[in-house]
């Protein structure tokens, strides 16, 4: 599990998800093996979200449509949906490649459908008809994340993991449940949340550069 720096704090080891100390998540001493430094990776390129689908999940049999989005249609959705909810793009992206990997048709072994995997009851109580739509699946899921946000004090650790085992376990185990997937998920989704921020600056700090590149025509003139 990849974090950006550790610390113990009461009897136990409180890994930091980033730079900030908003989002960790906490471990007994004894579940540690090893600790290694590594160095930072470079952004990398962005992907299209047409990847395979996230591990437990398969299509579902009665879809009649490709299940697969183009980067600029899913894009589209989720800045509509970051600027309805105050949330990041990149953010509800990142949950998206964990979630279904980009499959409007994904079904999980637990019944979850959709780009962002929303469990049938919990798609009824959003007013998401139909969870196989693109369209209701990023409006409902989206919504889902802004209320536990909410709820948690815009902790994303917990929100994330909430969103993964439920607002019950978060709330029983009062942080992140101690559930290996429950913390890998939090760990995956935060991690390309950062590598995609990291991207996008990397991409703003390149066009900056051009825009004050003088043209070879205004240097003559």
């Amino acid at each position: 599990m990849r974090c950006d720096h550790h610390t113990p704090v009461e009897g136990r080891v409180r890994l930091y998800l980033s730079a900030s100390e908003e989002n960790y998540i906490e471990f007994r001493p004894e579940e540690i093996a090893t600790v290694e430094n590594v160095r930072d990776l470079p952004p990398a390129p962005e992907e299209p979200f047409v990847a395979p689908l996230a591990t437990g999940s398969k299509a579902d049999p009665n879809a009649n449509q490709d299940a697969r989005l183009s980067a600029a249609d899913l894009g589209e959705m989720l800045t509509k949906a970051g600027h309805e909810h105050n949330l990041d793009a990149d953010l509800l992206a990142s949950l998206v490649k964990a979630e279904s990997g980009g499959n409007a048709h994904a079904v999980s072994r637990a019944g979850a459908r959709g780009l962002m995997q929303l469990m049938p009851a919990t798609a009824k109580n959003l007013g998401v008809e139909n969870s196989f739509k693109p369209d209701e699946n990023v409006r409902g899921g989206s919504t889902y994340l802004d209320a536990l946000l909410i709820r948690y004090h815009d902790n994303l650790a917990l929100a994330l993991a909430a969103y993964n085992a439920g607002p019950e376990a978060v709330d029983k185990y009062h942080g992140i449940p101690p559930y290996r997937e429950t913390q890998a998920y939090v760990a995956r989704v935060i991690h390309e949340f950062n590598r995609r921020v990291l991207a996008r600056a990397a991409q703003a700090r390149q066009v900056a550069a051009i825009q004050k590149k003088p043209s070879r025509r205004g240097a003559s003139e």
